[in-house]
């Protein structure tokens, strides 16, 4: 398929998507939203691929927010449905049972932030600022911000930069657990890249596993989080993959997974 708003590079079994709007520094709009959703769904299809990593285009913006232009017009209802439809492309980024890495390298505000959020782990360069600043605007997150912004960092600190709309720094993010990694600007990708080479390589099917246990302590009571995690955890006890993982450790040599 080709795409207008968004790149696509394969690196082995690791996929980067950027979006490509560098002159609006990389806004969303429903276009933009469709694009990344047609391409997420293909990569959690693709068997080929194990890792994928969203980024921006350009040294400026990761995602500078939703496009402005393209909300100013909406009425109550028009504004519900562009909601519906940031919900549920994010949340299938979240949920698809591979690991997503965004690699913020600028800018990422409103549903940059959001965008980021929905990502598994997020890795920024240091000259990456962050914040919700819908409240400057007239309105509130309304892509997940509200909710993925409070598991995060705590309700205090989410109340703090959305009654604020205030951007925070890389460095400011990662003390207050909203990125997991901080680079220099030109190692951003390159890191990004090694961690999420280093995720390919482990055992495929024990990721995903992982992946949804860890998602759904998020949602769900602990005793029912423990019942899903000891069930997908004997679960990789009927896997080749355990079998080679174990025995290759047995062995000393380097375990070679087959994603079975």
């Amino acid at each position: 398929m080709q795409y207008e708003n968004i790149t696509l590079e394969n690196l082995q079994n690791v996929q980067i998507l950027s979006i490509n709007r560098p002159k609006v520094l990389n806004a969303l709009n429903e276009a933009t939203l469709l694009e990344i959703e047609t391409a997420v769904k293909s990569f959690s299809e693709d068997k080929e691929l194990a890792v994928l990593i969203i980024t921006g285009s350009g040294d400026r913006a990761f995602v500078a927010g939703a496009d402005i232009e393209a909300q100013y017009p909406l009425d109550a209802e028009g504004g519900r449905k562009w909601a519906l439809l940031g919900h549920r492309v994010f949340t299938l980024i979240e949920t698809i049972e591979k690991p997503v890495i965004a690699a913020i390298n600028g800018f990422a505000l409103g549903g940059g932030c959001e965008l980021a959020m929905a990502c598994d782990i997020r890795l920024a360069s240091e000259k990456a600022q962050l914040g919700q600043p819908e409240v400057t605007l007239g309105i509130t997150p309304g892509y997940g911000g509200t909710q993925r912004l409070a598991r995060l960092v705590g309700a205090g600190k989410a109340k703090q930069l959305v009654f604020t709309g205030q951007r925070i720094k890389a460095a400011e993010a990662y003390r207050i657990g909203l990125v997991d990694e901080v680079f220099p600007p030109e190692a951003l990708m390159e890191e990004a890249v090694k961690m999420a080479q280093t995720i390919a390589a482990n055992a495929p099917l024990a990721v995903r596993y992982a992946k949804i246990q860890i998602n759904q302590s998020l949602q769900i009571n602990n005793d029912i989080a423990t019942t899903v995690e000891t069930g997908l955890f004997g679960l990789c006890y009927a896997t080749r993959d355990q079998k080679e993982g174990m025995g290759a450790f047995l062995e000393k040599r380097k375990a070679l997974f087959e994603g079975k």
